[in-house]
């Protein structure tokens, strides 16, 4: 859950939420963790989860996620997760974010 720790800091970080913020996620281990629940009540966040089993919950995300896996992950071979975590990170900040049609 460290990724997705680190990842949720950074974008506090970059978007200063104000205290309240609901954090919609899916039931996975690494949103569910302890680590994770404290990271978001230190930001003053609160959790929301989708029902198991129920995509349409969480659609937006769950069609963002197909668009990188199609755009970037099915035809990708990262020899290291950290190259993995970068060309991810660069492929969200300098692509999907900034030029990308939604």
């Amino acid at each position: 859950d460290k990724l997705v720790r680190d990842c949720f800091l950074q974008a506090c970080g970059k978007e200063h939420p104000q205290p309240g913020l609901i954090v919609h996620t899916d039931q996975g281990s690494q949103y569910t963790s302890s680590r994770y629940q404290s990271t978001l009540r230190q930001v003053g966040a609160q959790s929301s989860m989708s029902r198991k089993g129920n995509p349409y919950d969480n659609a937006m995300m769950e069609s963002f996620y197909k668009t990188l896996k199609r755009e970037l992950i099915d035809d990708a071979h990262f020899e290291t997760r950290a190259e993995a975590t970068q060309e991810i990170f660069k492929y969200i900040e300098t692509y999907y974010n900034t030029k990308r049609m939604h």
